[in-house]
């Protein structure tokens, strides 16, 4: 592969994985690297296009946000939830201890 602007070198794969903190294999650094540089050589070829007379797109579909009145209220009774708890004492659910 010709080395240009947008070549991933080795270095920069086990850069990348560190920082996301990924383990990544010997085997599999060349192949990321060529895999990143076609990524971001693809971007290189987006970049390039000219889009001066094209308007910008935010969607592809017309959104009308629907608002609804935010008012509290109470669909369950404290009974009906407890009503499904594998096991519950008095008006509480219990838990295994976690410490």
């Amino acid at each position: 592969m010709p080395q240009d602007k947008a070549a991933i070198t080795r270095e920069d794969v086990l850069h990348l994985a560190q920082l996301a903190r990924l383990t990544v294999d010997e085997a599999d650094v060349e192949r990321f690297a060529i895999q990143l540089s076609d990524i971001v050589s693809y971007m290189d070829v987006l970049n390039s296009v000219d889009t001066t007379d094209v308007p910008p797109l935010y969607t592809p579909a017309e959104h009308v946000l629907q608002y609804r009145e935010d008012a509290a209220a109470h669909v369950r009774t404290r009974e009906q939830v407890l009503a499904n708890a594998p096991e519950k004492t008095e008006d509480y659910f219990v838990v295994p201890r976690i410490v």
